[in-house]
């Protein structure tokens, strides 16, 4: 298994490593420490120095995950995902805070909320968001549920920093929805 220092990281990515970990390093609240990595991510979005090129590269099946660095004390961390036209997540929900910045492109987001409905439950949109290059959103357990797709005709790219160590749990999703809900 590849350690975190071993990951390919330009100087400016680096920079940005530095950036998130002097604001998680405070001990602030997530919602706190959301914003102030939103703040910091904000400056390095559409940066042609931000990746190297393997990290700009998708997947023609699915949406592709880059690790660009997980901290070695867990806190944090730093993903890439690349989506080719018409990709999408499943309607999901998070393990930890997340701050996301759109680096190229433009993204889609429908967000729920879980409502009873007699004896089970089903989702209901609550907002529907689209997220250009340069723009950040941040989120935080509960209430975190959406479903994210490219919603332009070329390569999307959005930087996610997240409270958790995401190349020992794989994945920043809690729980995948499958009940009924309302569609894009």
């Amino acid at each position: 298994m590849t350690t975190p220092t071993a990951l390919p990281t330009t100087a400016r990515l680096g920079r940005l490593i530095d950036d998130v970990r002097e604001a998680v390093g405070r001990g602030l609240p997530p919602d706190t420490t959301a914003y102030l990595v939103g703040e910091r991510l904000a400056g390095h979005l559409g940066a042609a120095d931000l990746l190297t090129p393997e990290q700009c590269e998708g997947d023609p099946e699915r949406y592709r995950q880059h690790v660009l660095h997980a901290e070695p004390d867990g806190s944090f961390s730093l993903v890439a995902l690349v989506w080719l036209p018409g990709q999408q997540t499943s309607i999901h929900d998070h393990v930890s805070w997340c701050v996301t910045g759109v680096h190229r492109g433009t993204e889609s987001e429908r967000r729920y909320r879980l409502v009873p409905d007699g004896t089970s439950c089903r989702l209901v949109a609550t907002e529907d968001v689209v997220n250009a290059q340069g723009d950040v959103c941040g989120f935080a357990p509960p209430g975190d549920i959406h479903r994210v797709r490219n919603a332009c005709s070329s390569t999307a790219i959005s930087i996610h920093v997240y409270g958790a160590d995401i190349a020992r749990l794989g994945s920043s999703v809690r729980r995948v929805y499958h009940l009924p809900a309302d569609e894009l």
